[in-house]
Order: structure tokens, then C-alpha cells, then sequence
């Protein structure tokens, strides 16, 4: 198994933000997480990652135990991921944005660069390589904190909500980037609430609601299932 997460919570005091989830990633696959807002999804990112420690449960990365390792540890283990509030280094360009990420792997300043203007081109930033990184739309930054992360040159990528607040017309430019990314080798996870997305791009999806895995399967089997339409419409919708 690529990646399997077996029986993971994490308390915050009393507030379970994730309890007893456990779920498996297929290498090549691109999985969706869905569900209500506060529902966990962004703190399971955290806990794979090696942001927060894990209250109980195990994670497991290519067959080892990563369990509560640091997050630069699992970085350099291929694990990389995005944020839902874009972080760009706001005072030098984008190109140099990039290759902070490819120094993860490359010792050698000329190496990054070239490796992160490849990167660029992948995203469709290429012709923004100069400008500084604040200077960015929203779509571009969004952009932006792909690159970062691919720079780290990842085997398991998870994008946490990298297209919130963009129109349709940039959403559907990118999707075939994300597309691409699991095409040239890298696995991937998001975190989505456009569910015209999710549907359209991911294999599986799982559905977390009050920290709790409710759902598993195909978009089709998720769309019809009732625990998913209750939880996010309520049970009145179901039962009028």
C-alpha cells in the first residue's frame, strides 16, 4: 500500500478534529477528501504531513511507519503538500520561490534553477518566473504554491484547496495541470469543495464529517449516498 492511515485521531482538549479514520491511497492514484466545513479534512493533512502529532493510530508511507515523524523528515521522503491560505515568500521572485522547494533535493544552486524553471513551465508560470511573489493574482499564487511544493519533488502530493476562490474559468485551467502532475508519477490527495471537481478528477473520494470517515467509493457511489447527502444538506432535505 502506498499510503495507509489505520485508525488515526487527533483531540484538540476535548474536540475530536479526527477520530479512529483510517483510509488507503493507491500508488498513481488521485484520492478526493470531501465534507462539511470544520468536518477534519485539513487537520488529516496535518497529521500525514508531520504538522500536528497524532492522539492514536498509525500512518504508513511506502510500507514504513511515519507516525508523528517531522515534517521536513517526511518532505525529503517524497511527501509534499500545499496550504489553504497561500504563503508565497512575498519579497523575491517567483522563480526564487520555486527553487527554495528544489533545494529539498538539488545541493546545487545552478541545478535548482534549471529543475524549478521546469517546474514553472508545468503550472504556466514560466513567463511569471521574474515578477516578485506578492505581486501574483489569487489564480497565480495558487499556482505558485504547487510549484513549491512539486520543486520538493514529491512521490505523494496533497493539495489542500487549491482552487477556492478561483472563477470557473481558472478552475477548469487547472485541472489538467493537476492531471499532468499524477500523469508524470505523482500520487496525489486534495481537499476540494468544488465538487464539480472532485468528481470529474479523482478515482476515489472519502467523506469526513465531525472527524469521522462516513463514506467511501467511486464519485458516482459517494454522490448517491445518503449519509453524504445528509450530511451536507441535513437530514430534513433526505426526509422531505
Amino acid at each position: 500500500m502506498f499510503l495507509e492511515v489505520k485508525n488515526v485521531s487527533k483531540h484538540f482538549g476535548g474536540v475530536k478534529a479526527v477520530n479512529n479514520t483510517s483510509f488507503h491511497v493507491q500508488k498513481g492514484e488521485i484520492l478526493g477528501i470531501i465534507g462539511p466545513n470544520g468536518a477534519g479534512k485539513t487537520t488529516l493533512f496535518n497529521l500525514i504531513s508531520g504538522n500536528y502529532p497524532v492522539t492514536s493510530g498509525e500512518i504508513y508511507f511506502k510500507g514504513e511507519n511515519i507516525t508523528n515523524q517531522k515534517p521536513y523528515v517526511l518532505c525529503k521522503k517524497g511527501i509534499g503538500r500545499t496550504y489553504q491560505v497561500v504563503k508565497p515568500f512575498g519579497n523575491i521572485s517567483v522563480l526564487d520561490n520555486v527553487i527554495v522547494g528544489a533545494f529539498n533535493k538539488f545541493n546545487n544552486k545552478n541545478e535548482a534553477k534549471e529543475f524549478s524553471l521546469e517546474i514553472l513551465k508545468k503550472v504556466d508560470l514560466y513567463e511569471e518566473r521574474d515578477r516578485i511573489g506578492r505581486s501574483l493574482t489569487l489564480a497565480k499564487k495558487k499556482r505558485l504554491e504547487v510549484a513549491k511544493a512539486l520543486a520538493t519533488q514529491p512521490e505523494l502530493l496533497l493539495l489542500d484547496e487549491v482552487m477556492a476562490g478561483l472563477n470557473p474559468t481558472e478552475v477548469k485551467e487547472v485541472l489538467p495541470t493537476i492531471e499532468s502532475i499524477r500523469d508524470s508519477g505523482v500520487t496525489i490527495i486534495l481537499i476540494e469543495h468544488i465538487m464539480e471537481v472532485v468528481m470529474t478528477i479523482c478515482d476515489r473520494i472519502i467523506v469526513i464529517n465531525h472527524g469521522e470517515k462516513i463514506a467511501e467509493g467511486t464519485p458516482e457511489e459517494v454522490a448517491n449516498d445518503k449519509r453524504v447527502i445528509e450530511a451536507y444538506l441535513g437530514s430534513e432535505t433526505i426526509n422531505a
